[in-house]
């Protein structure tokens, strides 16, 4: 089919090019090039010369210099007629045609480069049939989590930063009281929290699964939810059966859980399911609300994931605007014009001290949480924005989406890899 439809147009298109060539060159076979009707006039314009001549309509010198005009025209013409380009017309039609032959040779030799003609059609039920393939044949989650830590163990990445000492001491200090008292929840659910600051994801997701293991039937719906996120995440991004599990326990907990269902979409894009991701992810798009975390990454690829589901013509909300964040107001952009760089610092300063402790008391979106990062690497306080960073992942250690944009920051400052 495709190679026919491929013909079918080569033929359309040379038809569209080569019409108009031939039937110009038929009609111009059927009559005299411009310059024979132009000397027949000219030829004509001198017998007038000389009858008006005759007649005494004109004097001599007048018709001296008509004659020498139309003379003049009559050698131009009788150039034209006799100059080999004016036969051009005549090739107009083999040139044309071996245009089009050297554009289709062109696009033939460019498919067979770049493209796959040995490729067979792939219908609708075979795509599908290949991404429950896909879904049948995904890894174990100890067979994800080993090939996640092979390819870290190979991959060249910067060494990740030590994290605070005094932090350090406080986990370890956690990790003795849970070998005492192993079944104490509250602290099952710090140390989980607590071993993914510290980047790692196998200790924290043990823990997570301590936690849901103690809880059994009562376990809640985002208990679930983070143990099916942190097993994700320890396997390198992939959703294995183990964790689809929890994660289905999660909803049935909560049908309306936002991360579950979010954690759902991906699911079945990660298995080549578009049409089941997509409503999914729209319907958490149209409910928001906006500054939720996982909306930034619904948005990014609702329109290629809606164009794949075969919905092209779906349009998403409109963004809101975003919130402006905090700043200097006009005045003080002003009075900054003439200050001294000593005094444009401490201004400075006192704008990220003010943010630091709004976002201290009454607490933050997570951009402001990564504008604070970016200021205080700016001013050479990186001790202190480490900090910052380790707080703003205790604040958002339920949502791996909020995180995102304040991981962003921290990696531009240098703080994680």
């Amino acid at each position: 089919m495709f190679w026919i439809i491929c013909a079918v147009l080569v033929l359309a298109v040379a038809a569209a090019v080569l019409g108009p060539v031939w039937r110009a060159r038929g009609a111009a076979g059927d009559s005299l090039p411009a310059a024979a009707y132009d000397l027949r006039v000219y030829r004509d314009q001198l017998r007038e010369v000389d009858r008006d001549l005759e007649r005494g309509v004109i004097g001599a010198e007048d018709a001296a210099r008509l004659r020498t005009e139309i003379g003049r025209k009559v050698l131009e013409a009788d150039r034209r007629l006799d100059d080999p380009g004016t036969g051009a017309r005549g090739h107009a039609g083999p040139l044309a045609a071996l245009a089009m032959l050297a554009a289709l040779a062109g696009a033939v030799a460019l498919y067979l480069r770049e493209g796959a003609p040995g490729a067979p059609d792939l219908p609708l039920a075979g795509r599908i049939a290949a991404a429950e393939r896909a879904y049948a044949d995904r890894p174990s989650q100890a067979a994800a989590e080993a090939a996640a830590a092979a390819d870290a163990g190979t991959s060249a990445r910067q060494p990740a930063p030590d994290p605070d000492p005094s932090y350090v001491a406080l986990v370890e200090e956690l990790r003795k009281a849970m070998a005492r008292n192993p079944d104490d929840p509250q602290g099952l659910a710090l140390l989980a929290t607590s071993e993914m600051r510290l980047g790692n994801l196998a200790a924290a997701r043990d823990a997570q699964q301590r936690l849901v293991d103690l809880r059994g039937d009562e376990a809640r719906a985002d208990e679930l939810m983070q143990l099916a996120a942190l097993m994700m995440e320890a396997a390198g991004g992939l959703i294995t059966p183990e964790a689809e599990a929890y994660l289905a326990r999660s909803l049935r907990a909560d049908p309306a859980l936002p991360q579950s269902r979010y954690l759902l979409g991906m699911l079945q894009l990660q298995n080549g399911r578009p049409d089941r991701a997509f409503p999914i992810w729209r319907r958490l798009l149209e409910e928001g609300p906006p500054t939720a975390p996982w909306i930034a990454p619904i948005r990014a690829t609702i329109a290629d994931l809606a164009w794949l589901a075969g919905q092209p013509d779906y349009t998403p909300p409109e963004a809101p605007a975003a919130p402006a964040l905090p700043g200097p107001d006009a005045e003080a952009m002003a009075a900054a014009e003439d200050m001294t760089p000593e005094e444009r610092q401490q201004m400075i300063a006192g704008m990220v001290e003010r943010l630091e402790a709004r976002l201290a008391e009454n607490g933050g979106t997570p951009e402001e949480w990564a504008r604070l990062i970016s200021a205080l690497a700016v001013m050479g306080r990186a001790d202190h924005a480490g900090k910052i960073w380790a707080e703003a992942q205790d604040r958002f250690a339920q949502s791996a989406e909020a995180l995102a944009p304040i991981r962003a920051a921290a990696q531009a400052a240098g703080l994680v890899e």
